[in-house]
C-alpha cells in the first residue's frame, strides 16, 4: 500500500551491499576511486576522476566452455580477497523484483568457471554470496540453504525441511514488503557457521489470487498473507554448524509468532550475534546479544514509543542489512525518537549506554556514512525546508551539524559514498531540474564535471509554487501547486489534487516529479488545469515525532480531514479555482485518500480518480496495518473508521476505480468490497480491472497506453479542462 521498497544483498568489492533489486546498486573498487560495471567487454573499472575505462575481467574470461558468447551479466560481486568474481544470471522474478537465478564463479588466478547449485532447478538460487575464507559459498534454493565446496563441488544441505510456507535463509510475503527483509541468512566470521532466519508461515492462511488469463481452467495463487488482526508468521533466529549442519536456535524471550525480528547481524570478533526484537504492535523495540555457541540471549537496549518505532531502513538509505558498528565493535550507531525528533546516537555494546550526537530541534532524514578516520558521521537532513534535503556531517564524537551541500542547490540531494568515503556520487534534482548526477569530491564537495551547478544554470524558476496554507484545525501543510500556462487570476480553473497522505511516503518533495502527472496523456497547464499535491500529518517529513506519529489509529481520518480542510482554505483564498471542478485522484494509499475524500468530503471533491485502493483496512497485512493502526482486538472500531468502505454511501461525484486482479498487495477483493457497498446504495462508478496485473499494473503489452487514456479520458470528461 506503499511506495514500494524491496531489497536484495549481494558481495561486491569486499563489502556487502543492499540494493533496491539485482543491478541497480554501485559497485566500488577496493580502493574507492572507480565504479564497476557490466559491459559487453567485460568488467570494466570506471575512475571517479572521469579518466578512460579499464577492462578488468574480459568477458571471455566468463564464457562457459562450448558457448558461443559470455554469460548475461544480470548482477556481479567480488570476493573479500578480489581474486574471485561471482556473477547472477537467468534471473527470475519474486513477486517484485528477479531475486532468483543462477550463479558461477570465476576463479581470477586459475580462470576456472563453475556454476553453482547445478544439482538445483534453472533459476532456483537466491543470495549466493562466498565465505570469508573464499572456500565455499552458501545460497538458498527452494527455501533450503546450502553450502557448497568450491574445491571440491560438495554440496552439503544446512536446512532439508524448508517449504513454500516453512522458510529457511529468506522470509515470508509480510516480512519482505513492509521490513525490506529478504536475504535471511549470514556467514560467521570464521567461515564456519551460519545465521539464518527461519520463518514458520504454516499458520498464517493463504490469500488465494486467482489467474483466469494463462489457462483455460483458472488456477489459484496463493500467497502466505496474514491480514490485519491476524499473527504474523513465527520467526526464530538459528546458528548452523557447517561441520555438523546442526542447527542452535536462539532463545530470544517471548512468543515467537508475537514478535518480529527484522535484524541480526554477527557482532565484530566475537561469537555473538545482535538482533533487533519488536513486540506485535511495533512499539516496543529491543536490541539483543545472542550467545552463538549456547543459545542464551540478554538484552542490551531497549525504547518504546506510545505510536511506533520505525526500523533501519526508514532511516538508513533503505538498507535493513549490516549493523553501524564503531570503536572496533565496543558501540554502534543508532537513530531513535525518544526526544522528539529523529536523532542520531551511540550506543556501547557492552552496557547499552545511549548518547545523543545530533542535538538540536531537527531531524536527520538518513545516515550516509560512518568516517572513523576522520571522526565524521554523514547524514541527510533539512531543518529549515521539509521538502528539501541536504548532506551535513557531524564529530561521530556528536556536536553541531556542519552542512556540506553547496548553499546554492536548492533542492533533493542524494549521496552514495565510496569506500574511504573520500569520494561520492551525487544525484540532485529539484522541480525545474531533472536528475543529474556528478561525482564531488569530499569533504570540500568539488565536483568532477560541475553538473549540478550547469543544470541548475539552464533550469527555470517558475515550473511549480511552493505553499502553506493553514486550514482551521491550526495545522499548516507544505505542497506545491503547478498553474495553468497563460494563467489569469481573473478566471476560473480547474483543480486536480494528487495525494497519498499516509506514513510510507510524501508527495510535496522539491524534487524532480513535482508538478507533472505521469499518468496524463498531454500537457495539464497546456490544456487549463491547476495541479496540487500536499502533505498531511501523519507523512514522513521532517518536522518531527509528533508530525509523524500524530497518524496513529487514525489513518483514514485525520489525514483525510487534514487535505480536505487545507483543501477547503485554498479554495477561499484563491478564486481562480473552480469549486465546482475539484478532481483528487491517488495510487495504493493515495487511491484509499481518494475514496475517502470523495465518500467523507463529497461537497468538496467531484471527480475522483482512485488506482490500487485499500478500501478495507481490515484486507491489508498485518505488519503495515498494525503498525500505524494498533491491533484490531483492540480498537477494530479505529479500523471501520478509517475504510473508505463505511463511507461508500455517501458518494455523490463521478468516481473511476482501477484495479489489478492480481494484485499480491492491495487484494482485488478490496475492489469488489467496495463495488459492493456502491451497488447497495445505487452509487454509479467506472470502474476497470486490469487481468492479472499486479499493484503496479504494468504488466502486458499496452498496459500503461491503455490505462493512460483511460485516466486521461475520465478526467477530461467529469472535470472539464481549460479557464471560465
Amino acid at each position: 500500500m506503499k511506495k514500494v521498497i524491496l531489497l536484495f544483498v549481494m558481495i561486491t568489492a569486499g563489502c556487502t551491499l543492499l540494493q533496491a533489486q539485482p543491478g541497480k546498486t554501485i559497485r566500488w573498487s577496493r580502493d574507492g576511486q572507480s565504479v564497476l560495471k557490466a559491459t559487453p567487454e567485460g568488467i570494466t573499472a570506471n575512475p571517479l576522476s572521469g579518466a578512460a575505462p579499464t577492462v578488468l575481467v574480459p568477458a571471455a574470461k566468463f564464457t562457459p566452455g562450448g558457448a558461443a558468447r559470455a554469460l548475461p551479466v544480470r548482477d556481479f560481486s567480488f570476493s573479500e580477497d578480489g581474486k574471485k568474481l561471482i556473477i547472477y544470471t537467468n534471473a527470475k522474478k519474486v513477486w517484485r523484483y528477479e531475486t532468483r537465478g543462477d550463479y558461477w564463479i570465476l576463479d581470477l588466478p586459475t580462470g576456472k568457471l563453475q556454476q553453482l547449485g547445478k544439482d538445483k532447478p534453472a533459476s532456483s538460487l537466491m543470495f549466493a554470496k562466498l565465505s570469508p575464507d573464499g572456500s565455499k559459498a552458501a545460497y538458498v534454493s527452494e527455501h533450503n540453504i546450502y553450502v557448497e565446496d568450491l574445491a571440491t563441488g560438495a554440496v552439503k544441505a544446512i536446512t532439508t525441511d524448508g517449504a513454500r510456507r516453512f522458510i529457511n535463509g529468506t522470509f515470508d510475503w509480510a516480512y519482505e514488503e513492509e521490513f525490506g527483509c529478504r536475504d535471511g541468512f549470514r556467514w560467521s566470521p570464521d567461515s564456519k557457521g551460519i545465521a539464518y532466519w527461519q520463518i514458520d508461515a504454516t499458520k498464517i492462511r493463504d490469500f488465494l489470487m486467482i489467474n483466469n488469463t494463462d489457462s483455460i481452467y483458472s488456477f489459484n495463487v496463493p500467497v502466505e498473507y496474514p491480514v490485519a488482526g491476524e499473527s504474523p508468521s513465527a520467526c526464530r533466529i538459528g546458528v548452523a554448524d557447517i561441520a555438523t549442519a546442526k542447527t542452535t536456535w536462539m532463545q530470544v524471550p517471548g512468543d515467537q509468532q508475537q514478535h518480529y525480528i527484522p535484524r541480526m547481524e554477527w557482532m565484530p570478533g566475537k561469537n555473538e550475534l545482535i538482533i533487533q526484537q519488536l513486540n506485535r504492535k511495533q512499539n516496543e523495540s529491543k536490541v539483543m546479544i545472542c550467545n552463538a555457541v549456547n543459545g542464551n540471549v540478554r538484552t542490551l537496549y531497549e525504547e518504546r514509543d506510545s505510536a511506533w518505532i520505525d526500523v533501519k531502513s526508514r532511516w538508513d538509505d533503505d538498507n535493513i542489512a549490516g549493523w553501524d558498528f564503531i570503536r572496533n565493535g565496543k558501540a554502534f550507531v543508532w537513530v531513535s525518537e525518544q526526544d522528539g525528533w529523529r536523532h542520531i546516537y551511540s550506543i556501547t555494546a557492552d552496557g547499552g549506554k545511549a548518547t545523543l550526537l545530533t542535538p538540536g530541534n531537527y531531524d536527520i532524514i538518513s545516515i550516509a556514512a560512518i568516517d572513523e578516520a576522520k571522526n565524521l558521521i554523514w547524514f541527510m537532513a533539512s531543518p529549515d525546508n521539509a521538502g528539501q534535503q541536504y548532506l551535513y556531517k557531524v564529530p561521530l564524537t556528536g556536536g553541531k551539524a556542519e552542512r556540506v551541500t553547496p548553499a546554492d542547490q536548492p533542492g533533493t540531494h542524494e549521496y552514495t559514498f565510496a569506500p574511504g568515503n573520500s569520494w561520492a556520487i551525487h544525484e540532485f534534482s529539484n522541480a525545474c531540474t531533472y536528475s543529474v548526477n556528478e561525482n564531488v569530491q569530499l569533504p570540500a564537495h568539488t565536483s568532477n564535471t560541475g553538473a549540478v551547478a550547469t543544470a541548475l544554470k539552464k533550469s527555470g524558476s517558475s515550473c511549480v509554487e511552493f505553499f502553506q496554507v493553514k486550514t482551521e484545525d491550526g495545522v499548516t501543510l507544505d505542497g506545491w501547486m503547478r498553474k495553468p500556462a497563460n494563467f489569469d487570476p481573473a478566471r476560473k480553473y480547474p483543480v486536480v489534487f494528487y495525494v497519498y497522505g499516509e506514513p510510507a511516503s510524501a508527495t510535496s518533495r522539491d524534487a524532480i516529479g513535482a508538478g507533472r502527472n505521469f499518468l496524463y496523456d498531454g500537457d495539464m497547464a497546456g490544456d487549463g488545469y491547476i495541479y496540487i499535491s500536499m502533505d498531511n500529518r501523519g507523512t514522513p517529513l521532517p518536522k518531527g515525532r509528533q508530525w509523524r506519529k500524530s497518524i496513529y489509529r487514525k489513518v483514514g481520518i485525520l489525514n483525510a480531514r487534514d487535505q480536505a480542510m487545507a483543501t477547503k482554505a485554498l479554495l477561499a483564498k484563491h478564486p481562480y479555482m473552480d469549486a465546482s471542478r475539484i478532481a483528487v485522484w491517488g495510487w495504493s494509499g493515495g487511491g484509499s485518500m481518494t475514496l475517502n475524500l470523495m465518500f467523507q468530503y463529497p461537497e468538496i471533491y467531484k471527480t475522483g480518480i482512485a488506482i490500487a485502493a485499500v478500501a478495507n483496512q481490515l484486507t491489508y497485512d498485518n505488519i503495515y496495518q498494525e503498525r500505524y493502526m494498533g491491533l484490531p482486538q483492540e480498537n477494530r472500531e479505529d479500523f471501520i473508521q478509517g475504510s473508505p468502505i463505511t463511507y461508500a454511501r455517501n458518494l455523490k461525484g463521478n468516481l473511476l476505480y482501477i484495479h489489478g486482479t492480481g494484485d499480491d498487495n492491495v487484494h482485488y477483493q478490496n475492489a469488489e468490497m467496495l463495488l459492493n457497498e456502491l451497488i447497495r446504495y445505487k452509487k454509479p462508478v467506472q470502474f476497470m480491472a486490469y487481468p492479472n496485473r499486479s499493484h503496479s499494473i504494468s504488466e502486458g503489452k499496452g498496459t500503461f497506453d491503455h490505462l493512460s487514456a483511460l485516466y486521461t479520458d475520465y478526467l477530461r470528461k467529469h472535470c472539464e479542462p481549460g479557464a471560465k
